[in-house]
């Protein structure tokens, strides 16, 4: 199998706020967008966003009131520092400081108008990704 592209679909109450949020301080691209629906992408190699507003038919029946909760959106980036202070300078609230785990990873936390948790990443040792996979 070749995987050519990854999207990820998130259930959200307000489409509109949370695209918004993407487009103006993590640099996606609205590609299309119609009633409840946005679809969002970047030039580079983050994953692609599917907006689906809460309640929308093209959800299956037992899953159209849920909400995108208990996930972390996590975005690998060089300057961990510089991305922050960026964050920061647009009034973007950081929901989790910048700190350093034991195992290399250094990061910090923002949280969407609907609540998507989404983390910048930066490790301290370029090996320490694969090190801290092959432990568990």
């Amino acid at each position: 199998m070749q995987v050519t592209a990854s999207t990820i679909s998130l259930t959200v109450d307000d489409v509109a706020a949370s695209s918004t949020f993407f487009v103006t301080h993590l640099g996606y691209r609205e590609q299309a967008a119609a009633d409840g629906f946005a679809s969002l992408n970047r030039p580079d190699a983050a994953v692609d966003i599917v907006l689906l507003q809460r309640g929308i038919e093209v959800l299956p029946e037992g899953f159209r009131d849920r909400h995108a909760d208990g996930l972390i959106l996590a975005f690998t980036v060089d300057d961990l520092a510089a991305q922050e202070a960026r964050i920061k300078s647009e009034g973007v609230e950081i929901t989790m400081a910048l700190r350093e785990e034991p195992w290399g990873e250094k990061l910090f936390q923002v949280t969407d108008p609907n609540g998507i948790v989404v983390q910048f990443v930066e490790w301290a040792d370029q090996d320490a990704p694969e090190e801290a996979a092959a432990l568990a």
